[in-house]
């Protein structure tokens, strides 16, 4: 069967520029992102093998997420100086080894990268790589997650996602609603973490039946909580939630190709990568994998 291996490409671009703090190019350009991404990449098809391949960008915030929330992801910092103009020389590295690249206007990664991964499952089998928590809500039988805050390089199924948060991956959307996600400024309810959350849809399901039963809630204080904070869980749940967007899937453009070794040459010897330009072997050779 086809295996997809979707990048969410910020978090891997901004994990590989934190990871090596010094690096540059022959020229004085930074180069610390564009490597650790490269050596990141290599590192995921070793490990995935897979046959179909994507780098997904941001391409801005969701207008419907920013109307419901103004100050959604409002408090993340301004990007790296030295890291903006290495995504357009990973743009060119990633052309030049013929691995598909997309980023839409006003649509988030994250949404293009589940509508993708959504339509490939139908019939393949898709690993995203990212530690977005946000994911979680997309696991199956047909879906992983190659997390690269886990060391041991498992591909999460639903066993790994119950153990991270105690809920189903059904539930990981009205699990993010009710805790609220510090990492997109999206605020939850007063008093309730990840385990009272857990213990919640435990015991009700889902937030729809939460809401609907509140006199149930042993607890006055979460009871009152609850209450007051209804219609900031309801928004959330449209907050967390991935919904479908406008998304080109064809599977002939996702294909692992062989790559132009001549531009991949030209490209690591400008970024003084002499490892990697050694890994291409002398001109004119032939060989099954660039990366």
């Amino acid at each position: 069967m086809s295996r997809l291996l979707i990048v969410d490409g910020h978090a891997y671009a901004y994990r590989a520029f934190h990871a090596i703090r010094e690096l540059r190019s022959p020229g004085g350009q930074p180069t610390n992102a564009i490597f650790g991404f490269v050596k990141m990449l290599e590192k995921m098809r070793q490990a995935v093998q897979p046959t179909h391949l994507i780098v997904v960008w941001d391409g801005g915030l969701s207008a419907e997420r920013l109307a419901a929330l103004p100050d959604y992801k409002a408090q993340r910092p301004e990007m790296p100086a030295d890291l903006r103009p290495q995504l357009d020389e990973i743009e060119s590295f990633l052309a030049a080894a013929e691995i598909a690249s997309q980023r839409a206007d006003g649509v988030e990664a994250d949404d293009y990268i589940a509508t993708l991964a959504r339509r490939a499952a139908e019939g393949w089998n898709v690993v995203i790589a990212s530690s977005d928590k946000d994911f979680m809500q997309l696991v199956s039988t047909r879906i992983g997650l190659l997390n690269p805050n886990d060391k041991t390089g498992t591909i999460w199924g639903r066993e790994q996602v119950f153990a991270k948060t105690g809920v189903e991956p059904e539930q990981v959307a009205d699990w993010l609603a009710l805790m609220g996600d510090a990492v997109d400024n999206i605020p939850g309810v007063p008093g309730v973490g990840p385990k009272t959350a857990a213990e919640l849809l435990k015991q009700f399901g889902s937030v729809e039946n939460l809401l609907a039963r509140l006199d149930e809630v042993k607890s006055e204080k979460l009871q009152q909580s609850l209450r007051d904070a209804t219609a900031a869980v309801v928004r959330n749940q449209k907050l967390v939630r991935l919904p479908a967007v406008p998304c080109e899937f064809v599977p002939e453009k996702l294909a692992i190709r062989p790559g132009d070794r001549e531009t991949l040459r030209r490209l690591y010897a400008g970024w003084g990568f002499k490892g990697m330009l050694a890994a291409l072997g002398e001109p004119g050779v032939k060989q099954a994998e660039l990366i």
